[in-house]
């Protein structure tokens, strides 16, 4: 029993000694993380509680846990949301997240950023463009933007900012300044906004 009790002890201090590193790396990139002047701010951008995620339109799990965060959103007017574009997942993934972008700077990138997590079938540029045109974006723009060499340079920044915080996989989270690798439940969601709003309380 005591050793159990020690175990549970250090266990206990392991986990405060990771949240105090988690805050601590949040704090130092605080800016590139919740406002670096370009990721898209989905739900209130004038929200009480930020959540962040990084994502690949690939990775089936960004996909399970995408309805949950829309869900979480719609349910919670005072919930802001930082999407970084996170394309680990090969050439594929690289060429959805600059389409994405590109839709971006038409305005739509919600609309593309919706149907592409909602997207099943192949990942061939052209059928991807076609996605994006069907989601009410520019066809000839999306094709010249997305080789805009800025683009890659805002997916460079988010791919360094996730090897500051440790996110080596997709989907990562921050809740406020905590951490959360991977897909997670709307209720999950639900009681980490809440331990957000009761710290900041």
């Amino acid at each position: 029993e005591v050793l159990v009790e020690s175990i549970n002890v250090l266990e206990e201090r392991r986990a405060a000694d990771e949240s105090k590193n988690d805050a601590l790396l949040v704090e130092n990139n605080k800016d590139a993380i919740f406002d670096d002047g370009h990721s898209w701010i989905g739900g209130n951008p004038e929200g009480d509680v930020t959540v962040v995620e990084f994502f690949d339109y690939r990775c089936p799990y960004c996909k399970r846990v995408s309805d949950s965060l829309q869900t979480l959103v719609q349910g919670d007017p005072k919930v802001r949301v930082v999407f970084k574009d996170f394309p680990i997942l090969g050439p594929e993934s690289l060429v959805a997240a600059k389409i994405a972008l590109a839709a971006q700077r038409q305005g739509k990138y919600q609309e593309v950023h919706t149907a592409l997590m909602a997207h099943k079938g192949s990942f061939d540029k052209a059928a991807l463009i076609e996605l994006a045109a069907n989601a009410g974006a520019d066809r000839n723009r999306i094709s010249a933007d997305m080789e805009d060499p800025a683009i890659l340079d805002q997916l460079q920044a988010n791919d360094a900012l996730a090897a500051k915080l440790g996110i080596t996989g997709t989907p990562g989270f921050l809740f406020g300044n905590s951490l959360v690798p991977g897909a997670i439940s709307l209720d999950d969601m639900k009681k980490l906004v809440a331990e957000q709003r009761a710290k900041a309380g």
